[in-house]
């Protein structure tokens, strides 16, 4: 009797999940981790190849996480297996912040060449999003003699406690921490569910923009005190809300008017998630300085401040990082970029807009689907109670995750009652399809 092939690039559940080893696993963790960890179902990796995960049980996951928009090539890559290989067989480390490596230099050059705007920039490397934030605040702070920062309400900007200043995303992130660093004061982003009945996308992002002048520099800080305003252009884990081009515009006249530097974090944006190298690309949108980590070293601890050259002038001691820029993650790095521009941008494009093709007629379809949005494989939808009053169904999403888990499929949440879609850079259309069956069939025995 024939049987059909095994699809190695397809997930395969052989039993319930978490099987056995993952159970003892997960028992042994809960003794000795953190329970700061925020663990969203019981996935215990084994290992990866492309957008595939096989736990220890042997069961097999279609990664529409790509390690929280980290992974932008795919699970060991052969081509970044390979860099890594060569390069930390040659060398580990010497701490490019008192010596020197060339491949810093390459990628420090390869970096200023893609940043946007086509203006002069430098570089600064670090280990994380987290870091690079906190280096943009004490850039920022450097450069202009000011103190105060501008974030926005949603917003996704680290934990440490520089960046969790800026974190306005979900209060158990803050609770418990006291007083985090002073001067920081958030305004409205234009998420489509706070904007007012009567007003349209663009006259809201107006409106967002218009109140920071309106309010935040005439009754709480003065505009000459402010070094930075930090935005997401693309709001990640408040929900993957995509603003309208006005909001840009607007935004980037209200800097120029008072001296203030524009921080875009594309953290989780960039690196070609979009189908643009980065997300600003989109709005042709050129900020003082971007913050970059996750995908840019496809799962290598690495992150990087691109600054307008003139802007990175800090003394030597200024700020510096033992680890940051490391020769193994650089290599990873480079490779990464290659196979970006080599292709894998081209196909988040295309998968992106396969995928958002297909999703665009929910609301229509399934009565608990509000929003959907999205840019190429950064795309996200909300679930609600009902399509009339839009009320966020936070456990409906919550329910879909553990749903599309069992069936082989890992999604996260974002916002208050979001689905994020980040998968690797390289999925194919069979992957494609499969997500989208996997969560309409989900969305289907939830309505």
């Amino acid at each position: 009797m024939l049987t059909e092939a095994v699809r190695m690039d397809l997930p395969q559940i052989l039993a319930p999940v978490p099987g056995p080893r993952a159970r003892t696993l997960i028992a042994r963790d809960e003794q000795v981790l953190s329970p700061s960890y925020t663990r969203c179902y019981p996935l215990v990796v084994d290992h990866g190849e492309g957008a595939i995960i096989e736990d220890v049980d042997g069961n097999r996951f279609l990664d529409f996480n790509a390690g929280i928009a980290v992974c932008a090539t795919g699970h060991c890559h052969p081509k970044v297996v390979a860099a890594i290989q060569e390069q930390s067989a040659r060398l580990i480390h010497m701490s490019g912040t008192d010596f020197y490596y060339q491949n810093m230099v390459d990628l420090a050059e390869k970096l200023a060449e893609v940043a946007p705007g086509g203006v002069d920039r430098r570089i600064y490397f670090g280990n994380s999003g987290t870091e690079a934030v906190e280096a943009a605040m004490k850039l920022a702070r450097y450069t202009t003699g000011r103190d105060k920062f501008i974030a926005f309400y949603g917003a996704f900007h680290g934990r440490t406690m520089g960046s969790l200043s800026l974190t306005a995303s979900k209060v158990v992130q803050r609770k418990h921490f006291g007083q985090l660093v002073p001067g920081v004061y958030h305004a409205v982003y234009p998420d489509p569910y706070r904007r007012p009945a009567g007003l349209t996308a663009d006259d809201y992002a107006v409106q967002c923009v218009s109140n920071i002048e309106d309010v935040l520099f005439r009754h709480t800080v003065p505009a000459d005190e402010v070094a930075a305003i930090f935005v997401e252009p693309i709001q990640g884990e408040g929900g993957y809300i995509v603003p309208p081009q006005v909001f840009f515009d607007e935004l980037q006249a209200l800097a120029r008017r008072h001296g203030i530097l524009l921080v875009f974090d594309e953290i989780q944006s960039g690196m070609g998630r979009t189908g643009k190298m980065w997300a600003c690309d989109h709005f042709q949108a050129v900020p003082d300085i971007l913050t970059s980590a996750k995908g840019i070293a496809s799962g290598m601890p690495l992150s990087a401040v691109i600054a307008k050259r003139e802007l990175m002038e800090w003394r030597p001691g200024a700020h510096a990082s033992t680890f940051g820029g490391n020769p193994v993650a650089i290599a990873a790095a480079l490779a990464t970029i290659d196979l970006l521009q080599s292709g894998l941008m081209a196909n988040a494009e295309r998968q992106g807009n396969y995928l958002l093709g297909r999703m665009r007629d929910w609301p229509r379809r399934f009565p608990n689907v509000g929003d959907v949005r999205g840019l190429g494989l950064m795309l996200g939808f909300e679930l609600v109670r009902d399509q009339q009053t839009k009320e966020r169904a936070p456990d409906l999403r919550d329910r879909i995750v553990d749903m599309a888990f069992e069936r082989g499929l890992l999604i996260l949440g974002a916002g208050q009652n979001s689905i994020r879609l980040c998968p690797p850079l390289v999925i194919n259309r069979d992957q494609a399809d499969f997500a989208v069956c996997t969560l309409e069939e989900c969305l289907r025995q939830i309505g």
